[in-house]
Parts: structure tokens; C-alpha cells; sequence
């Protein structure tokens, strides 16, 4: 009789707990939902500058909606004096090369301080991680002399050959690769796997998450640089759309703001396509990255 007096208490505690996980789910989704209407603000004033007329442009109050559409400025981005096109087919062709050179360059690095065992391993890897807090501007006037000794000022591998490899591209992948299971390697050992195959044919199939969130990381880093291709590119053939997005400013930002806005909005869409097609793979990269140091 005591065990079925104790039955419907039982049962209020396990609705009462189930009650407060379903509340607090249910105000975490609140505050991201919050937080991602707060994040969304400047996107969506962009595309709504991008679509005003000039007059309309620099209205006080800005209105968040235009009452006017001119789509005339994305022609206009596309048929300007200065030569867009060309400029996003420079940042694809850098980008390109430098994703696919961190991926190879850092997963072959990330294996090998993961998986393999070979003296001051650790001290390597903490000088790897040290070089992370050295900003990239006072590396930038040694890296410029030694590019302009050997000609390459002026020249996309000027951008591509210094960034083909990553030390956080390392350190990502190198903790994504410390999650798997050590069982697999041991068997490959035993069936008398090497190194190479066991990255090849073990680790790398594994590693999508992590391959494609450092591919988004990279992607959107590169194509969205601005400061090396200002340092290293002169002449206008060979610029990036950071650099591109800038020259549409004009002399004393007297340039169209509402096209400035339109090239800003054709620039960000294959960094948009990209993310949204890889968001779920991204996200368990950088979650599965943290779980084992």
C-alpha cells in the first residue's frame, strides 16, 4: 500500500521536471531568437539601403523600409567603370587556393600532433598555439620585404603563399582528430597500417566537421580581407572586392552609398549560400572540437 500511495508522487515529479526542462528550453530558444533579431539588424538595413534611391539614402531618421525600390543600383554595381566582376573572380581564385591549402596543410599537420608520437611534440604544438596571439601587423612589414625581394608584390601569390597554412586550422582539426576513438588506429596498426593510410583512410573520412568548419573559416576570412590585399596589391587588375567595395566609396566617400550597399550585398551572398548549406556540419565541428584536448 505504501508503494502505490508513493506512485502519484512519483509521477508529479517526474511531470514537474519534465515541466522545467520544457520551460527552459523554451526560454533558451527566446533568447536566441532575441539575439539573432538583434544580429539581423544590420543585415537587413544593408539590403534595405542597397534597394533606395540617392535622395532617399541619407534620410534622418532612416526609415527601415524603403518607399521606393530602385534596383537600378545592382546594375549599376555591375556595369560600373569599376570592374566588379574582375574583382570577384580574384577573391574566388585566392580564396579558392588558400581553403584548399589549409585543409590539406592542416589536416596533415593536425594528424600528425594527434595521432603520432615523436620528440618535443608538445613543445611544437605550444609554439604553434603562441604564434595565434602574434597579430598579423607586426608580422607584415618582414613578410612584405621578403615578397618584394623575390618579385612577388603586385601578385596574387603574394596573398595565397603566406596563408596556406593556419595555425588555428591546426589546432582545430588537431582536437577534432583527438575525439576518435584510439581503438581505430591500434587496429589499423595491427593489420599493418601506416601513417599515411591511416590518415588517409581513417582519420580524413571522419573528419568532415571539422574539414568543413575550418572551410567556412577560411572562406570567410579570405574573401573578406581587406587589410593584405590593400598592402600587397597596386594595380587594379589585380584587386579583391574589399578593395573593389572601396574604390565604389569614391574620393572622400562621395560615391552612391545606396550602390556601395548593393555590391556589399552581392558580395556576402556566396559567404550566405556557403554557410547555409554547411551551418550543420560547421556546428558539430566546433562543438566536437572542444570535447577531448
Amino acid at each position: 500500500m505504501a508503494e502505490i500511495a508513493q506512485t502519484p508522487t512519483a509521477v508529479q515529479t517526474v511531470h514537474s521536471r519534465f515541466g522545467k526542462a520544457r520551460a527552459g528550453d523554451w526560454a533558451l530558444i527566446i533568447i536566441a531568437g532575441i539575439g539573432a533579431a538583434i544580429f539581423s539588424v544590420p543585415l537587413i538595413f544593408m539590403f534595405s539601403t542597397s534597394l533606395r534611391p540617392l535622395h532617399a539614402a541619407y534620410q534622418l531618421p532612416p526609415a527601415w523600409f524603403p518607399t521606393e525600390f530602385e534596383y537600378q543600383n545592382y546594375v549599376t554595381v555591375l556595369t560600373h567603370r569599376i570592374p566588379f566582376y574582375m574583382f570577384g573572380l580574384n577573391s574566388a581564385k585566392i580564396t579558392f587556393w588558400v581553403t584548399v591549402g589549409r585543409l590539406v596543410t592542416g589536416s596533415m599537420a593536425a594528424f600528425a600532433f594527434a595521432r603520432l608520437r615523436f620528440p618535443g611534440r608538445n613543445i611544437l604544438f605550444g609554439l604553434l598555439l603562441a604564434s595565434l596571439m602574434v597579430p598579423i601587423q607586426v608580422t607584415i612589414i618582414p613578410i612584405f620585404l621578403l615578397l618584394s625581394k623575390i618579385k612577388l608584390v603586385d601578385n596574387h601569390l603574394s596573398l595565397i603563399l603566406p596563408s596556406l597554412t593556419s595555425a588555428f586550422g591546426v589546432f582545430l582539426l588537431r582536437q577534432f582528430f583527438m575525439t576518435m576513438p584510439q581503438e581505430l588506429f591500434d587496429a589499423a596498426k595491427i593489420d599493418g597500417a601506416g601513417p599515411w593510410r591511416m590518415y588517409w583512410n581513417i582519420a580524413l573520412p571522419q573528419a568532415g566537421p571539422g574539414l568543413a568548419a575550418l572551410t567556412i573559416i577560411t572562406f570567410n576570412q579570405t574573401w573578406n580581407d581587406y587589410f593584405t590585399p590593400l598592402i600587397y596589391l597596386n594595380t587594379i587588375e589585380r584587386m579583391t572586392l574589399p578593395l573593389g567595395i572601396a574604390a565604389l566609396r569614391g574620393r572622400l566617400d562621395s560615391g552612391n552609398p545606396s550602390v556601395v550597399m548593393a555590391a556589399v550585398a552581392l558580395a556576402i551572398l556566396p559567404v550566405l549560400i556557403l554557410f547555409l548549406f554547411a551551418q550543420r556540419y560547421f556546428i558539430e565541428g566546433v562543438t566536437m572540437t572542444g570535447i577531448k584536448g
